[in-house]
């Protein structure tokens, strides 16, 4: 039997504090990223919204603000000058800037600009009135998408290789009724990406084949209906196409009493 020999008073010390250093190391680096520091000008910190959200967002998220006046170090601050908009009131419009990588500051950044935050600015109220708003959002207009390809070739591809169950042109009829027509598609948002990778969307996988792009039938799994072989200048041209057409009038929506 080996016998050990106990351990000192000082090493047993040693081993307590290590432990202890162990133990409390982490939770201190926790607690620091749950704090900083927000520098608030004068007249947004008078106009008492600060009081109203900081508040609500600590108790949502645990971390805490400490407040401080402008030129104070901080990790974050209101300004009028930099930063992202955040929103509008007491004469002003208010923009968030943070000056690192701070966690609780990005929390906090995020938070503001989520709906929960934008919320939260506008429900403050001043004797019954609302003193802050959102700011607007100037309006990106999008660019329509242009194809490279011949809409008139499309036209004779689409109703060559797509019209068996597809109506493409309402005029000259033929698809099937459950299957949706090239007009009704071209209704949907993502249109395009639908007609670009529609090789790739069931049904059409188990009878379309792309050359250089999908892989050859199975041969023990033979396509039920009649292959169809499109290539991929002939979807740029189908694409050229459908990007001409008017898109169905589906009417007005459904309205319940």
């Amino acid at each position: 039997m080996v016998s050990r020999a106990p351990i000192s008073g000082c090493l047993r010390a040693a081993l307590v504090l290590v432990l202890a250093l162990l133990l409390l190391w982490p939770e201190g680096l926790r607690a620091d990223d749950r704090r900083f520091r927000l520098a608030v000008p004068g007249p947004l910190a008078e106009s008492g919204l600060p009081e109203y959200i900081l508040p609500r967002f600590s108790l949502k998220t645990g971390v805490r603000i400490e407040v401080v006046a402008p030129g104070t170090a901080a990790e974050a601050a209101f300004g009028t000058d930099e930063g992202r908009k955040v929103f509008v009131g007491a004469g002003a419009t208010w923009r968030l800037r943070r000056g690192g990588d701070h966690p609780g500051a990005a929390r906090f950044a995020e938070w503001l600009t989520s709906e929960i935050g934008q919320r939260t600015v506008t429900s403050f109220e001043v004797d019954g009135t609302a003193p802050f708003s959102l700011p607007e959002v100037a309006a990106v207009e999008e660019e329509a998408p242009e194809y490279d390809g011949d809409a008139e070739r499309g036209a004779r591809v689409a109703q060559a290789k797509c019209g068996r169950c597809h109506v493409v042109d309402p005029e000259r009829g033929g698809g099937i009724a459950s299957t949706p027509s090239f007009p009704v598609l071209r209704t949907l948002s993502d249109w395009d990406v639908r007609f670009q990778s529609f090789y790739a969307l069931n049904p059409h996988p188990a009878f379309t084949q792309v050359p250089g792009v999908t892989e050859a039938f199975a041969r023990h799994l033979p396509p039920a209906i009649v292959p169809i072989e499109v290539s991929p200048g002939e979807i740029e041209a189908i694409l050229a196409y459908v990007a001409g057409i008017a898109p169905a009038d589906l009417g007005a929506p459904l309205q319940l009493q």
